[in-house]
C-alpha cells in the first residue's frame, strides 16, 4: 500500500511549522520504501497534486479550534471533517474542500486519510521555533504517526 506522510505548514511562522517539523522527525526514524514522507507549504488546490496517487495519507498540520489548549493533539478521521475546516494555515481553499473536489474530479485520492493536528498558539509570528507547548507535543505526534503506520 502506497502511503504518504505529509507535513503541512509554513516553517517560518512559529506554530504553523509543526507539521513540517513532525514530518522531518518521522522521516529520520522511518525506513519503508512504501512510505513517502513529504512536506509542503502548498495550499488549497495545490494539495491535490501532493495527495494524488497514494492509497493512504497521513497529514500533519497546526489547528486553531478556539477551544483547545496549545499543544493539544487531535486525530481527525474523514467523518470528523467538520472540525478540519479550522486548520490554521492560511490556505486559499481549506483542506476539506480540496479533498472533496479531488473525489468529485475522480482523481486517484487516498482511500484512507488521517489527520494529526496540533492546537497552535501562534501562527502569525515570524520564527522557526514553535511555542513551548507546541514544541513539547512534537515527539508525541511523531510517535502517533509511526504507530499509525504500523497498525
Amino acid at each position: 500500500m502506497k502511503t504518504l506522510v505529509l507535513g503541512l505548514g509554513n516553517p517560518i511562522l512559529s506554530d504553523d511549522g509543526v507539521g513540517i517539523k513532525v514530518a522531518h522527525e518521522v522521516a529520520s526514524q522511518l525506513d519503508n520504501p512504501q512510505v513517502t514522507v513529504a512536506e509542503t507549504s502548498a495550499a488549497g488546490l495545490s494539495l491535490l497534486d501532493c495527495l494524488t496517487g497514494y492509497d493512504k495519507a497521513i497529514i500533519i498540520d497546526a489547528i486553531q479550534t478556539g477551544k483547545g489548549q496549545a499543544g493539544q493533539i487531535y486525530r481527525i478521521e474523514p467523518e470528523d471533517f467538520a472540525l478540519t475546516k479550522h486548520l490554521s494555515s492560511p490556505h486559499q481553499i481549506n483542506l476539506v474542500t480540496a479533498l472533496e473536489l479531488g473525489k468529485m474530479l475522480n482523481l486517484a485520492m487516498p482511500r484512507e486519510i488521517t489527520i494529526f493536528a496540533v492546537e497552535a498558539e501562534d501562527v502569525t509570528t515570524f520564527g522557526e521555533k514553535c511555542t513551548p507547548k507546541v514544541e513539547q507535543a512534537i515527539p508525541e505526534v511523531v510517535k502517533m504517526v509511526l504507530e499509525h503506520l504500523v497498525g
